[in-house]
């Protein structure tokens, strides 16, 4: 019973809880308003766990914050639209370690150990439900549809003023430290080619991220571009809709058959890829994302199922024009011109910090790869320069150094962290080693800055042992 795994539990971190007393200085603005120690934007299963291993080690003067309304934080019950999560059951990631804090767990409390073994891939609505129980019973504090704006640094108070849009209204917080935790696109923002955009009227294509009203799509021509997992849900769920016919358009010859994220699911480069120099961390998550990104077979199975479905490869689009009628698009390819009803763009995201409104007074500030590396002739990848050049406990670095060192107090734990640290935010995968990376840079920042006032507590201490 889920009752008796809460029970062991709470004995678990009662056992685990060393060094137990509180150690950080509570610290208010000049004007009064009290300062966070940490803000963690975003809500979904990165910033959860970086709240929990925050306050395991005594960082309670923390809050998290998530643009969705309570419940929908994440892709989960949103833009989602696989079946299962597209990595195996048996990994690891927010439970920090702790067993009776896995999926497992608690998956085995409610269903019985077989409904385990007998689980293939964790059904993304499962996933959802785990992650609630996980925030509930740790008492993680969140609050939901509030936006954070463009933080700033002030050096009266030694901290970040966050400007945030709550239900409410707007409001100011104020932290020492803060840790962006906004998913995938979490350094950038989903990416969709001008030549659809500039295009066409908006309610005649939709990026795989967006709401689609997917029963509207019944007995209409449906052209997606793009070969991922997303574009390939999509696909599933318009014929799955009764659309008349799903046309998929990519641009290599062939479809990508071999996924590197499984490769890369080892502890030499899950835990060690941070400690590389430059020029061997760019070696190989560029070819990393040369390799590709293939959907998970149950995936594609689900797709291709359908006699209605049609594969277009080496087929980029060329060219997109409104009909004549105004009711649909006209698309051109190398192979040939096609109209549809309805596009669906299934073309991931772009790496840009400019767009991040976290990010807008401070961005021209940090380091992106392209000021620190450059690569050889031949091995240039024009997404990889525009991704932030992180430091070892996933902090932004300065482009100028010296100009501002409060950069360090800023955690990106997003996907944009992949070429500095590998699999860290946005990524099950990457969390046992990641998670203690980045809650070990939060605390050491905390203890540093007030590295005199410890100094001090410690000369003054007298408490005699007999």
């Amino acid at each position: 019973m889920l009752s008796d795994l809460e029970d062991a539990l709470r004995r678990d971190l009662e056992i685990l809880d060393y060094p137990k007393r509180p150690w950080i200085i509570s610290k208010t603005a000049a004007d009064g308003e009290p300062i966070l120690d940490c803000l963690v934007i975003g809500g979904g299963q990165g910033g959860l766990a970086v709240a929990f291993g925050l306050m395991r080690e005594k960082v309670t003067n923390m809050l998290v914050v998530d643009e969705n309304p309570d419940g929908q934080e994440g892709p989960w019950r949103n833009f989602a639209r696989m079946i299962t999560l597209r990595t195996p059951k048996h990994l690891i990631g927010p439970d920090g370690g702790i067993p009776n804090l896995t999926i497992r767990s608690w998956y085995e409390a409610q269903f019985g150990n077989t409904a385990w073994e007998e689980l293939g891939l964790i059904p993304k609505e499962t996933w959802a439900d785990y992650l609630r129980w996980f925030r509930s019973f740790l008492q993680i504090p969140v609050r939901s549809q509030v936006r954070a704006g463009a933080a700033r640094w002030d050096d009266t108070d030694a901290c970040f003023i966050i400007p945030v849009t709550t239900p409410e209204g707007q409001e100011t917080l104020r932290a020492r430290t803060i840790v962006l935790a906004t998913g995938i696109e979490g350094s950038g923002h989903w990416q969709t080619p001008s030549l659809v955009r500039d295009a066409l009227p908006p309610h005649l294509w939709a990026h795989t991220h967006q709401n689609i009203d997917f029963a509207a799509l019944k007995n209409k021509r449906v052209g997606i571009l793009g070969a991922g997992a997303c574009a390939f849900d999509n696909a599933a769920v318009a014929l799955e809709s009764d659309a008349a016919h799903v046309h998929q358009f990519f641009r290599r010859r062939e479809m990508v058959r071999v996924n590197p994220y499984r490769w890369a699911e080892f502890v030499g480069f899950l835990k060690h890829h941070a400690d590389l120099p430059d020029d061997q961390k760019w070696r190989f998550i560029r070819h990393l994302l040369r390799m590709g990104q293939l959907p998970p077979a149950n995936t594609y199975a689900r797709a291709t199922a359908f006699e209605n479905h049609h594969l277009h490869p080496g087929s980029p689009w060329t060219g997109v024009e409104l009909l004549p009628n105004g009711a649909g698009a006209r698309v051109t390819t190398p192979s040939g011109v096609a109209d549809f009803d309805f596009l669906i763009v299934g073309t991931g995201f772009e790496t840009d910090l400019s767009v991040r409104p976290e990010l807008e007074a401070i961005h021209p500030q940090i380091a992106l790869w392209r000021d620190r590396y450059t690569p050889p002739q031949g091995e240039e990848h024009e997404d990889l320069v525009r991704h932030p050049y992180l430091g070892a406990n996933f902090e932004f670095t300065e482009k100028t150094p010296g100009t501002a060192p409060y950069l360090a107090a800023i955690f990106n734990y997003t996907f944009g962290c992949l070429p500095s640290l590998g699999f860290g935010g946005a990524s099950i995968s990457g969390m046992k080693y990641s998670l203690p990376r980045v809650v070990a840079g939060v605390t050491r920042r905390l203890y540093r800055e007030d590295i005199d006032f410890y100094f001090a507590e410690m000369r003054a201490y007298d408490v005699p042992d007999f």
